[in-house]
């Protein structure tokens, strides 16, 4: 075996506690926020004169993580339009398995989520929708139909 897990994904942010309001409201923990600097980190992600502010989350049955970046220098850059469709090149959405999608929806609307298409059913599957929270992040919802 060459892995043993998928430990987390990196989100680049400029509201840092926007986006975690936003992830704790669909159910994930903060695990800790913390700022990060110093040549190590410059060694590993290769830009120096680094300074940011990092966050954890973990799901709650504490396999996923998300890690939430704000960069204080040198400055964040983006690399496509703030509300890039489900096509553009690149990591689009993170998927999350919740119990009560409409719910999930109409929680995530009070933190400015918007659905990016309709909430839709697969056969008699799953309901799904994508939604896109701060700073354009878009958060896929599928809850598993009976």
């Amino acid at each position: 075996m060459t892995i043993q897990r998928m430990d987390n994904v990196l989100i680049v942010v400029d509201d840092l506690d926007a986006v975690i309001s936003f992830f704790v409201e669909l159910g994930m923990e903060l695990e800790g926020k913390a700022p990060i600097e110093g040549r190590w980190v410059e060694r590993v992600i290769g830009i120096d004169d680094v300074r940011q502010d990092v966050a954890m989350l973990r799901t709650p049955d504490g396999h996923g993580r998300i890690e939430l970046a704000m960069f204080h220098t040198p400055k964040a850059i983006s690399a496509e339009p703030k509300d890039a469709p489900a096509n553009t090149l690149g990591i689009r959405r993170i998927m999350f398995a919740v119990n009560d999608i409409e719910d999930v929806v109409a929680r995530l609307r009070t933190h400015g989520a918007e659905l990016v298409g309709e909430l839709a059913q697969y056969e008699d599957s799953y309901r799904l929708c994508y939604v896109r929270g701060p700073e354009g992040t878009i958060v896929g919802l599928a809850e598993q139909l009976s």
